[in-house]
Order: structure tokens, then sequence, then C-alpha cells
């Protein structure tokens, strides 16, 4: 998803990548899992995750600090709320720390969370956050990244002005900040409830703290944000009884006074901030322990108490860790390090979200506001879904099919709970924000139905994918039902809307051809053929049209949007968009003149030179997302790459491969080209680096590709395992001279799922150049 980006450049070389000495260098007695070709001592897979990697420019895309694998808490630095780039709360190029959060989106282009904000301080107690350009003048404090360290579920930094070193550590749903303060007659530790990653738009309604003992505290705010009603309740408790505390209110202290307050010990309001107070001595320690809950304080205290009984930082940590390593173990792979680096990386971002949604006792709010408990199934949220049916969302079907199954329900639910009866578009924390297009919880869905995906029933499903395909209030689906496309009179993004809900009406007409519902089948492959009519062959474009049925005049195929003041497209130009029809990529390959043509223009994408139209609605780092007018940072252009190997070129599929990944991933903070968004910018590499791409989610095949490591295997969620091999890969080696699926000679550069759902092996020749293999695709049936 698209934002303008920060202007700011990380600079790399203070960045220390180390495993932190003291509680974090500890060793379970766990085998070496990682053995390879890297000469490290690593022996654990966590060990390569690298917490700090984002973007350049669009810094505020990752969050440094620990997470669970699809936590509900992510604790972590914030050094901006109001800069509309920071939307995970973190810019590497900040010179300030605002102070530690509780809850963090991973790379969208909108910010919103940042919830309950937990600083130290010592001597003067401000309550206000103050400026990066004079953090004097509040709490924020200097920070140099030479005392900041990142690894797995854990993250530490000294904050130089109340010389306070902060570590964190954090669980499903509760987490745990140790503070070692210098000695002091007056130290603190504040909770800003007012704090919110808010982009500068969003505002808390309303907050309530109450101080329950001489150690806990509970409260809840409900933030009016991207997601528009949102509540969030937390509970904290204090390792030392408080030495005294302090509300503040809107500026104020809030006292026992029958004129402005009946009691010291609660408060409510929009700007709440509360201090527990401390006389310290050297190098004294004080930790929290905190939680949090969208359905109530109890539920939260609950929580807390369930995940995190003692106070044993390093057991939180260790047990955090382990969860990491039996996630990453799901694909093992040789490489160099910096290989394995960038991969188990990529794992850690597609395992980041979406994100648990309900309490220790199953309780979850649900998208109609109201308590529910979850029977049959764990709850999820932060559904970024217009970005990940395309590859985190397959990654899935295959290697998290329990999990994927929950997340199908979490959007029965939704639909189930929705007043309009449609499943999630862009859902988070029981909100639809409406952002982003299409229907896309469908492939998700129907991918998960024909990969074998267990646990979900499969004709609610259905209604609820027909449902929300035919549903006349949402964007103009009626009159595209009726005329074959969305007009551009009538909607915005009337192009982009009209190819992604072609492809989402292909994917329901697969799953209604299986249950048997074959008048269903033939609607929705008419609708599913409705891209075919925005073709413009005299352009050679897909162009809007009008409901009258004429073109949109001026129209600019390679500007942003169309056009001057056009929303046409949606975050792209037509020439990056036309290429999305991955359910019938031969009908487009007709389109546009045979295969021949076909690769021509392809060509002429990666070859353009980016017009001023197109380059004065891009930021410096978007740019660097480009080749030509390919652009790898934004999902739409996410297939295409694999679409010369339809028309009998898969060395070009090679080439462009190795060029992405060894351009637009790696192992430092400035390594991703464009927003991570929920997990999609790492499954795409995740995928990539294994051979083989889902080019069209619910079909029955992937697209073969190039592998980008030696070697793999894959545990496939029925127990079975899929291993990668690779013959002569190298740097110059990247293309395919001949695979073997399972022992058989194998000339098509389609995969069917049938030959991996069994595990087995798939085995690939490399060479310096490019060879005949794949040149007589044919296609996939």
């Amino acid at each position: 998803m698209l934002t303008n980006t920060n202007k700011g450049h990380a600079t790399l070389s203070v960045l220390q990548f180390l495993l932190i000495t003291g509680a974090v260098l500890i060793r379970l007695g766990s085998p070496e899992v990682c053995a390879g070709t890297d000469g490290n001592n690593f022996s654990r897979l966590s060990d390569y995750i690298r917490p700090m990697v984002g973007t350049k420019g669009e810094e505020g895309n990752t969050y440094p600090g620990p997470s669970a694998p699809f936590g509900m808490v992510q604790i972590s630095p914030d050094t901006d709320t109001t800069n509309w780039e920071t939307d995970s709360g973190y810019a590497y190029a900040d010179p300030t720390i605002m102070g530690f959060s509780l809850t963090h989106l991973t790379g969208t282009g909108c910010p919103d969370l940042g919830d309950f904000l937990f600083m130290p301080q010592v001597g003067r107690q401000d309550f206000v956050a103050g400026t990066k350009d004079h953090p004097e003048d509040g709490y924020q404090s200097i920070y140099s990244h030479s005392d900041e360290s990142a690894s797995a579920g854990y993250y530490q930094v000294k904050l130089q002005k109340p010389g306070v070193l902060a570590e964190m550590t954090a669980g499903e749903r509760a987490g745990m900040l140790r503070f070692t303060f210098p000695a002091s007659e007056k130290s603190s530790i504040m909770l800003d409830l007012s704090h919110v990653i808010n982009g500068g738009r969003w505002r808390v309604a309303e907050s309530r703290v109450r101080i329950e003992d001489n150690s806990t505290i509970t409260g809840f705010h409900l933030i009016n944000g991207w997601a528009k009603e949102r509540y969030l309740y937390f509970a904290a408790r204090f390792s030392r009884p408080f030495d005294d505390t302090e509300i503040i209110s809107a500026g104020k202290p809030v006292i026992y006074n029958t004129y402005r307050f009946r009691s010291r010990n609660e408060a409510a309001g929009t700007n709440l901030q509360f201090f527990a107070k401390y006389k310290t001595h050297a190098d004294e320690v004080l930790q929290v322990k905190v939680a949090v809950s969208a359905v109530s304080a109890a539920d939260a205290l609950q929580n807390l108490d369930a995940e995190i009984p003692g106070w044993d930082f390093e057991k939180l940590l260790a047990a955090t860790r382990e969860k990491w390593d039996r996630e990453l173990s799901k694909i093992e792979i040789e490489g160099s390090q910096v290989q394995k680096e960038t991969f188990y990386t990529s794992m850690y971002h597609a395992f980041l979200a979406p994100n648990l949604y309900e309490d220790d006792n199953g309780q979850y709010r649900g998208f109609d506001q109201n308590i529910h408990q979850a029977k049959g199934f764990t709850e999820y949220s932060v559904f970024s879904l217009w970005d990940t049916f395309r590859a985190e969302h397959p990654l899935f079907t295959l290697i998290q099919s329990p999990r994927d199954a929950d997340m199908i329900n979490s959007f029965l639910v939704h639909f189930d709970q929705s007043a309009d009866h449609l499943l999630p578009m862009w859902e988070l924390q029981g909100n639809e924000t409406w952002c982003m297009i299409g229907y896309h919880a469908v492939p998700v869905i129907v991918d998960g139905y024909f990969k074998n995906v267990k646990g979900f029933d499969v004709q609610h499903a259905y209604e609820a994918i027909k449902t929300t395909a035919m549903n006349p209030d949402y964007d103009s689906v009626a009159i595209y039902a009726k005329l074959g496309w969305v007009p551009c009179d009538k909607e915005d993004e009337s192009l982009s809307k009209t190819l992604e809900y072609a492809y989402d009406d292909w994917c329901i007409a697969q799953m209604a051809k299986a249950l048997g519902k074959t008048d269903d089948y033939n609607e929705f492959m008419q609708r599913a053929a409705s891209y075919k009519n925005l073709y413009d062959p005299a352009l050679g474009w897909m162009r809007p049209k009008d409901s009258h049925g004429n073109w949109r005049t001026p129209f600019d195929p390679h500007a942003f949007g169309g056009g001057t003041n056009l929303e046409d497209v949606t975050e792209a130009t037509s020439s990056q968009y036309s290429w999305f029809v991955p359910q019938d990529v031969p009908g487009l390959i007709a389109l546009m003149g045979g295969d021949e043509k076909f690769v021509e223009k392809l060509d002429s994408l990666f070859d353009a030179k980016l017009s001023k139209v197109f380059t004065d609605d891009m930021s410096a780092n978007d740019l660097r997302g480009c080749i030509g007018e390919y652009w790898h940072g934004n999902e739409p252009s996410h297939h295409v790459i694999y679409l010369y190997s339809y028309a009998g070129q898969p060395w070009k599929t090679a080439q462009r491969l190795h060029q992405v990944v060894t351009t637009q991933y790696g192992n430092q903070p400035d390594s991703l080209c464009g927003n991570d968004d929920c997990g999609q910018m790492s499954s795409w590499y995740l995928f990539t680096c294994l051979g083989f791409y889902p080019v069209c989610p619910a079909s029955d095949y992937y697209v073969i590709g190039a592998p980008q490591v030696p070697r793999a295997v894959v545990h496939l969620s029925n127990g079975k395992k899929l291993t990668m091999t690779t013959e002569n890969l190298s740097d110059q080696n990247i293309y395919v001279q001949s695979v073997r699926v399972n022992g058989k000679n194998w000339d098509s550069p389609f995969l069917p799922y049938r030959e991996l759902k069994n595990g087995g092996k798939l085995v690939f020749t490399m060479g310096p150049q490019p060879s005949q293999w794949g040149t007589n695709p044919g296609f996939p049936q």
C-alpha cells in the first residue's frame, strides 16, 4: 500500500545487530537446527531474525520491538506519532524515542495502534512528549543506535536523558518492560493514555485509568482512528509497590477534592497520564508486566496472570524465542549468512500478522462491537487482504493450515456480524476500515478450500463469498455485473476494481463448480471475463469506460491514476495494472496479440524510462522499487515477472527474479523497497526463494521461477516434507536448465499442487545461460 515516504535516510554503519549480553545470550540446550554454509555459530533459526529490517524512507514500515508469532502484543519504541509515513511508530532516522507502546501495525501504509505508552523518567516528571527538535521540553529522550539492539523476542536501548536502560520482551497477549534506573530521589514510570500513532488525524475519544492496588493499574481508551471505533483495555503490574502515584488529566493533577475530583485513584477523560513514582538506588531494576484486551480490564488482568504469573523476564523471553524457532522451522534452508538472515527475517515478517484477537478465556469484541465467545476456532484480526491474498495466505495454506482455518473462521464471524453482510475488506481490531478494493477474502477462502485447509464450514463459506460478491451497495458491484465493467463516471478506481472483481469472481466460480452449483459457475465465469471489456487494442493497455461504453478521454496509461486529477487506477498506472488477469493469462496474451507481442510489451514495462507524470507522484524510496515501470514496492506488480513463463520465455523470469532479490531485499534497515504490508512483500520473497509462486491463488498450480537459495526443506501442515535442492546455483548460474519433480523430468513451468501436497522432491539444475527448459509451456489445466 502506498504512502508518501520519509525523505530521511538511515545511517546503517552504527546499527549493531547483536545478541545482547546478559539476558539475551541464553541457550536452551536446543540442537543445531540451522547447520548451513555460513560458518557461524548460530544454534537457533531465531538468531537470524533482524527485527529492524525495513525500508529506506518509509522507515515507519517496521517496529523493532518484541512480539510472539501472530501475537496480540508488540511492545516497541515509538519515535513519532503524527508523521503519516511512520505508520508503525518507529523511524530509524529519528533522533529521539517517545516511549514504548504495546501494539503496532507491521508495514501498512496507514498509521494506527501505538496504544498505551510507557516511559521511564528521572528528575522532572513531564506529561507532554516534547518534540524531536526540543526533547528537553517533554518526556521523549535522545538515544544512539550504538546503544540499541534487537533480536527475536527482545529489544533494548539506553535512554540518554534519564540514563535508564530499557528492555522489553513479549508473549502473545502480555509482555514485560524492564528498566534499570540510576540513583535518584525522583524516578518514575509514566503511562500516557493519550498516545496513539495517529498520523496527525486520529484522536482519543475517551480513556480511563484506575489504580487497583499498590502495584497494579488498569484502564482503557477508545480511539476514533483508521478503525473508527476501537476499544482497547490494559492491565499493568509493577514489580515494586509504588512509593507514590499521580494521575494527570488535561494537564492538571487529579486530587481528592469535591470541587474538582472525587478520587485521586481513578480518572476519565481524553488526555490522561499516570505516574508510578519511586526513589531508586544505582542500577535498580523495576519491571512492569502488561497485557491488553479488547473486551475488558478484567480480561486484560486475566491475560496477564495467565501468561506471566511470575517475574521471570528471561523465562518469558526464552518461551517466545522457542515459539519463533518452532514457526521458523517450518522452512529450513541452506545458504550464506546474508541469505539466512534475509530469509528468516522475511518469515518473521510473514508471521507477525494477522494478530491474535481473543482473550485467554476465548472472548473477543466482534465486528458488531458486542462481546462474543470464540467456539471451535481462534479469533484473529488485522487483515490487509488486498495485499496478503497474493502470497501470504497461499503460504499459510502450505505451512500454517490450522491458523489459516482460524483466519477463515474469523472472516465468517465478521460476515455474520456485518450489518452489510460482507466479508472483511481491510479489517482492524473489530472494525472495517473500508480501505483498498476488491473482495479479497474470497480468494483466501477458495484457495484454502482447494488446498485442503480443514476446520471451517464450507457451505457457510460459499454463502458468504457469494453474498459479498452480489452486494448491490458495495462499490458499484451491481452496475459492474450489469455492464461488465465498473464505469469511471460512477466510481473511482474503476479500472482496478473491474480487474480485481473479475479475478475474485473467477475464484467464486471455481468453488461453485466444485460444489455442483452450475448456474452460479456460469454466472461468475461470465463476470470473470469482464477484464476483456477494458482492453483498448488501439492503446494497447486497459482503459476505463464510462456507463455509456465510452473510453475515458484523455487517459495516459503511464500516469499515476491515469492522469492529472484522475483516480481510475489504484496506486498505480494502467501499464502496471493491465497485467492483473491471473485467472486467464492465456486470454490476456490473446488480447495483446500472441506470445511474441506479449513478451515485447512485458519487456517494454521493464525497459521503460519513467515519465514525469509518474515520477511526480513517487517518492525516492518508491522509485527505488522500480525497474522501468515495473514497481516491486507495490503489490499489483508482484505476479508480473512470472508472466514471461506463460509465453515461453522463462529465462526472463529468472533474470528479473535475480535482479529483484539482489537489489530489493536484504538484511539491513533499508532493505525493503516498499511497505511490507503485513507480510506480503516478504511472502513474495519466500516463495521466490523456493523456486515457485502462486500467480493465481485458488488455482491448482504454481508457476516455477528460479530458486534463490541452494536448498530448502518445507514442512507442510499435513506432516509431509517437501525438499527443494539445486545443482550449480550461484550468482552467475541463475537460469534453470532442467527440473525434476518427484523423480520425473518436468519441462513445464507450471507446477500442480497435487505434485506438492504430499511432499516430495523438487530438483533444479542451474546454469549461466538461458536454456530450452520451459519454452513450450502449454497452459495449466
